[in-house]
This record gives C-alpha cells, sequence and structure tokens, in this order.
C-alpha cells in the first residue's frame, strides 16, 4: 500500500515523511495507536482524529478483502458462510446524523457558484472536523448536507451523547466562519438511534460505498428536516442515552412523514451543569447498593487513618458497569461531617488531550463560574474559593485565571514566564491549594475515570498522591482495567478490585430494582444468567422487563402475562457492549465467527473454519476468555468454549448473524451453496 498516496487522499501529506522515517509501511499502518501517531509527531487532535478514523475504515476494508479471498480456498459449505461475512455487514445500534445547509436553495440563488462553492466546502470542513472531533464518521455528503454515523465502523459506549456534542460543534463551527461569507449560512441537525444492518457494499466502481439500512436513518432525516436553523433535534431513545449530559427542551409528539403514529422529539437547549460521567447517566431514583459492603467497610477504615494525618491512596479498578462510581457516591455521602472538604476531578473521553482538564473544571464548578458570567465576574468567584498562602497570593490568582482561560487585565500583572516555568508554578499552586485546604479539617479527594484523564493532569496526581502521605487526606482513583496506575508501590496504597457480584446478590438487586417486589424464578434466571452478576446490566435488563408489557403486578409480586420469551439486551447497554467487542481487533472476528457455530464449541471446530492463522486464533481467544466474553475448559488443542449470556451476537448484542445463519442452515438442508449477496 502506498502510505503517502493514503495520507493525500486524507489532505494529510505533510506527515508522510514522518511516516517515511518511522518505517510505517502498508503492514504496520492499520496497527497505529493514538501514541504511535503521537510519538511519530502528530500533535493535532484533529489530525489524530482523523488518522484514527481512516486506520478503523482501512482495518473493515482489510477484513473485508481477506474474508473474500479466503472463500475461495474453504469447503464449499465454509465458503458461503465466509463470502456472507466478506460484506461485513453488520447488525448493531446505530447513532445517525443528519445535518445541511439551512435555505441552500435560496443561497445559491444570490451567490456566485464559486462562491457558493466555497460556503459547501466550509460546511464539510465543519463537518468533517465535528464529527471526527467526536469519534463520528462522515457516510455520504449530499450537495448541502452530509449522513453522519456514530458507532460504526468504531462504536463508544457514549455514541448518543458524541453525536449531540458534534451537532453542537457544526452548529458554532458554522456560525464562527459566517462573517467570510456574503451568505449568512446556517445548519439543522436531526439525530436518530436504532438498530441497523450497517456495512453492506452497494454500486460498482468508484459509486461503490458500505451503507446502513434501517428505519433510523429515515428517522433522522425527517428529525433534520423540521428541525429550526442553528439547532439540534433528536429523538426519544438518543434522548434518553444521552441521559443528564444536556438541557433539553420538549418539542413534544410530532408528525413526520413516513414515520407512522410520529415521534416525540427533544431540542438541545445547551451542555448541562453535570459533573462526571455517572452524575450525566442517573436521570432515575438510584437503586440501593448491594454486595459491596465490604468495600465501604474497608474505605471507611482507610478514612479513620487518614483523619489521624497518616495520608491514604485507594484505587479503585474494574471494568464499565461494576459500580465503581455508586460506591464512591455512597461513601461520600456516608461519611456525615460538615467539616469534610470534598474534591471531585472527572476524567472525559472527549478531552483526554486538553491539559488540565479535570482541575479546570472542578475550579470552574467550585468557584460556581457559569459562561454567561462576565470577565471581572469570573475573578471575583475564583478569588473568593482561592486559599491563602504565605507566597505571592496575587501570581497565583493569575495563574488560576489563565488556567481557566479568564482575561485578567490590569487587576493582576502579567505573567511573564516560559511555558515549562508556567506549567510548574500551576501544578504547585494547584497542590498547595490541597495542602491548605488539608490544615482546615481532613480532605476527601477522589478522582474519578482516570483512564480518560490526561498526561498533564495524571503528571500533577503523581505529585499529589505522594505529597499526602502525612496529611489527613484520602485520594480515591478509580479507574479501568486497561489503565495501569504508575502508584502501586507507594506505602499507603492499597489496591481494590470489585467483582461480579454472587446469586443471592443477583437475586437481591433485581428484587430492589422491581422496587421490593418478586420477579417470577424464571424472569430471575435470565436476568443473573445474561448480566453475569455486573450491576449495571442487573438493573438495566430488569428495568428492560418490567417495561416491556410482559409482566403484570400482582400485589407484592409481578406474574408473566404470557409464556416467557427470550429478553434482548437493551438498547441502554447495546453502544457499550458493541465498543467492548469493536475493542479487541481480531478478536471480534473470532467472536462472530464463533457464534456462527454455536454457544458452545470446540477448538478443532472453530480452527477448522476461521479465516486466520493458528496463531492469530489463539490469540483471539485468549483476549476473549481474559474479557470474559468467552468461558473456556480444557487447554488447546482440545479445549471447548461457551459464549457468555451478555457476548452473544445472536442476542442481539452487536452483529446480526441471523441471515448468514440462515444461509448455512439452508446449506445443510441441500439447498444452494451459492452466497447471497
Amino acid at each position: 500500500m502506498d502510505v503517502a498516496a493514503w495520507l493525500r487522499g486524507l489532505a494529510l501529506e505533510q506527515y508522510a515523511p514522518a511516516f517515511h522515517d518511522n518505517d510505517v509501511d502498508g503492514e504496520v499502518l492499520s496497527e497505529l495507536t493514538a501514541d504511535d501517531l503521537i510519538s511519530i509527531g502528530v500533535t493535532s487532535v484533529g489530525h489524530r482524529r482523523k488518522l484514527l478514523a481512516a486506520i478503523a475504515a482501512l482495518k473493515s476494508e482489510t477484513a473485508s478483502t481477506l474474508a473474500a479471498d479466503a472463500s475461495d480456498e474453504l469447503d464449499p459449505t465454509l465458503a458461503s458462510v465466509s463470502a456472507a461475512r466478506s460484506t461485513d455487514a453488520e447488525r448493531r445500534q446505530l447513532t445517525v446524523m443528519f445535518c445541511d445547509l439551512v435555505g441552500s436553495t435560496e443561497i445559491s440563488a444570490r451567490l456566485d457558484p464559486e462562491d457558493l462553492s466555497d460556503v459547501i466546502g466550509a460546511f464539510q470542513k465543519g463537518c468533517v472536523n465535528a464529527v471526527t472531533g467526536f469519534g463520528g464518521s462522515v457516510a455520504k455528503y449530499m450537495g448541502d448536507g452530509a449522513l453522519v454515523y456514530f458507532g460504526y465502523p468504531q462504536a463508544h459506549e457514549d455514541d448518543a451523547e458524541r453525536a449531540i456534542r458534534a451537532g453542537l460543534a457544526l452548529v458554532d463551527a458554522m456560525a464562527a466562519i459566517r462573517v467570510s461569507f456574503p451568505a449568512l449560512p446556517q445548519v439543522r441537525v436531526g439525530i436518530a438511534t436504532g438498530v441497523v444492518v450497517v456495512g453492506e457494499l452497494i454500486g460498482e466502481g468508484s459509486s461503490q460505498e458500505r451503507v446502513a439500512v434501517g428505519e433510523t436513518l429515515n428517522l433522522a432525516a425527517r428529525i433534520q428536516s423540521v428541525a429550526s436553523a442553528d439547532s439540534v433535534v433528536m429523538a426519544e431513545l438518543t434522548r434518553r442515552l444521552a441521559g443528564a449530559a444536556f438541557d433539553y427542551e420538549d418539542l413534544g409528539l410530532q408528525e413526520l412523514k413516513g414515520i407512522p403514529g410520529g415521534a416525540r422529539l427533544w431540542r438541545i437547549i445547551s451542555e448541562s451543569r453535570a459533573r462526571g460521567r455517572f452524575d450525566s447517566r442517573v436521570v432515575r431514583d438510584l437503586t440501593p447498593l448491594v454486595g459491596r459492603a465490604e468495600e465501604i467497610a474497608l474505605l471507611h477504615r482507610r478514612w479513620d487513618h487518614a483523619k489521624d494525618g497518616d495520608g491514604q491512596l485507594i484505587l479503585l479498578s474494574a471494568p464499565a458497569g461494576f459500580g465503581k462510581s455508586r460506591i464512591t457516591q455512597a461513601f461520600r455521602e456516608r461519611l456525615d461531617d460538615p467539616s469534610v472538604t470534598c474534591l471531585q476531578y472527572f476524567g472525559s473521553p472527549f478531552h483526554v488531550n486538553s491539559a488540565f482538564y479535570p482541575f479546570i473544571r472542578q475550579l470552574e464548578w467550585a468557584a460556581g463560574i457559569v459562561r454567561t458570567d462576565t470577565g471581572p465576574r469570573k475573578l471575583d468567584k475564583l478569588e473568593a474559593v482561592l486559599e491563602n498562602s504565605a507566597e505571592d497570593g496575587t501570581e497565583a490568582a493569575a495563574l488560576m485565571a489563565d488556567l481557566l482561560s479568564i482575561p485578567f487585565g490590569g487587576r493582576y500583572p502579567p505573567l511573564q514566564l516560559t511555558e515549562a516555568v508556567q506549567k510548574q508554578r500551576t501544578m504547585e499552586v494547584l497542590e498547595e491549594q490541597l495542602v491548605l485546604l488539608s490544615t482546615r479539617g481532613p480532605v476527601l479527594v477522589i478522582f474519578e475515570d482516570a483512564h480518560w484523564i490526561d498526561p498533564t493532569s495524571i503528571e500533577l496526581m503523581n505529585r499529589t498522591v505522594r505529597r499526602v502521605a502525612d496529611l489527613p487526606v484520602m485520594i480515591m482513583v478509580t479507574y479501568r482495567p486497561e489503565f495501569t496506575p504508575p502508584w502501586l508501590d507507594l506505602g499507603h496504597a492499597t489496591m481494590l478490585k470489585l467483582n461480579h457480584l454472587g446469586r443471592s446478590q443477583v437475586v437481591d438487586l433485581i428484587y430492589k430494582t422491581a422496587g421490593g417486589k418478586t420477579l417470577p424464578e424464571q424472569i430471575i434466571e435470565q436476568v443473573a444468567k445474561k448480566s453475569q452478576g455486573i450491576p449495571l446490566f442487573i438493573e438495566e435488563i430488569t428495568r428492560s422487563i418490567l417495561e416491556s408489557g410482559d409482566l403484570e403486578e400482582v400485589g407484592e409480586r409481578y406474574v408473566l402475562r404470557q409464556s416467557i420469551r427470550d429478553f434482548t439486551i437493551p438498547s441502554t447497554l447495546q453502544d457499550s457492549l458493541i465498543a467492548r467487542l469493536d475493542r479487541l481487533g481480531v478478536a471480534k472476528d473470532v467472536a462472530l465467527t464463533a457464534s456462527i457455530i454455536g454457544r458452545e464449541f470446540s477448538y478443532e471446530l472453530l480452527d477448522a473454519v476461521a479465516r486466520v492463522s493458528q496463531a492469530t486464533l489463539l490469540e483471539g481467544l485468549e483476549q476473549l476468555v481474559r474479557s470474559d466474553l468467552l468461558g473456556q475448559r480444557g487447554a488447546p488443542p482440545r479445549s471447548r468454549y461457551h459464549l457468555q449470556a451478555c457476548a452473544d451476537p445472536r442476542r442481539g448484542l452487536s452483529v446480526g448473524l441471523e441471515r448468514t445463519k440462515a444461509r448455512v442452515a439452508r446449506t445443510h438442508r441441500g439447498g444452494s451453496r451459492k452466497p447471497v449477496s
């Protein structure tokens, strides 16, 4: 593959020498990570996003080509399986965004064609920057509009929120460029979420493209058509998935062409004041905490040590959905001590490269600074929360104002510091603020989602966790297993890993999620099997069943209205589970191939039908087992595996292999062996 030509196609040819100097060829290209791009010299966040999105698309194309090549060498029966997969078509939950220029027909009548081309070009540039910046992909430009996918080819657990943020960013981008054009280009954005089949190749030659098929696309297009200028409007499911991350205006039930019964729509007003991922996702009353009494007790014992001046560091690790934030909240609420100061810092998947982001947001929240405040008002609020120290308070205030991008004009002397010195002084001031707070009473410091905290903030955290060893301070750091904290060897550090809930705890959580009412035993068995003891899964699956209408409330229990059916994974978990599979790389293909065989299979059978080498197959299986997506008995080549309930693609998780399975079934019944395209 010509890497330089590939870069030119992305309008990023300036990086061709750096790729060449680092021996990045076509074989290596598809394996590049964000860290690799940084080391190569891609310092722009926007450029890294574009490159990573293009690399993800390249992987998808490569997998399709390999599948097609391999199908010619397989047994005819198995070839039908590979050929069916060669299109890379997947059934998955997708958030679709339609956006277009408002009044483009009228604009085109007033503008010279060259000026109109500039307007549309600016719109398309703003669109791609906004979309790729939040992990989406532009599927197609349609004159003055664009079709955008969030959730394909790479899924994220928060694709609905990403789509909304991208829509708002596009509106802001177009507002910023209006002064450069004789017309005033405005945009409108419509967003919908639902299950589609995506990735099917249609067309021929240069017109060939991958498309998504499903009602969701039509819904998003209809929503966009009724949205007002410079607004972002979405369907009910998208709003529900985005949670409390935004403030909304309820537009009520709207009649939409081609949508039976219409759709309830919501318009985004602004980003909300929710402080972190957990707060933004909690849109209803919390279920009482279950099965974490020992962990809470341990935290209280460590807190007692901290209050006596023996500083503590708690490293709380678990995958998504195990309740890290829930435990942290419960512990904080149970302290019930007005003398305790609590500082909370939140990592964000949208700001992993924004220096000091968690500290900036915490300062803004503590000072009560809002966007509508004037510059002097912001400075007044900031000064009110800064602790006085023996050092130059004026310089500290200036450093913090500069950190928050607040112009301080004549109030403080200008900061005549080099970038490196200013960074160090900023860290010293933030660290000193914590020390000063600890002289007034015990301090609880919480760093949530450390796996999303930027490197500069991690550097400051590294200073802070060492400083508190002899202070009345307890620091709690929550993170997912992919993050390796650099503080495991510290004497005042305690490692705490959350495990799956046991059977009795699962039943208890189901009972409490159902409002203290008993569910039929068959339902409890389904929830226990599908959830695998993960608290978030237990709650969401239980709620989904309660909302399905299949149960009837009778006194203190629920009874089935009809015979039990197999419940699918709820939409609130789909994005998270799809993202979990997408992150597995080649292991995802192993999982999909395995799911065609069935819930249980042997290594020998999988090896016979897989399109990968034995080494790759073994690596993929090992990764799936480590990720709790597969259970294993025995060692290869005599091992047997079973798909965990929540990871089974046949249960509506991420890929729709029903058509593929139907082809295989027809083949085994003696039907046509020719793959159906």
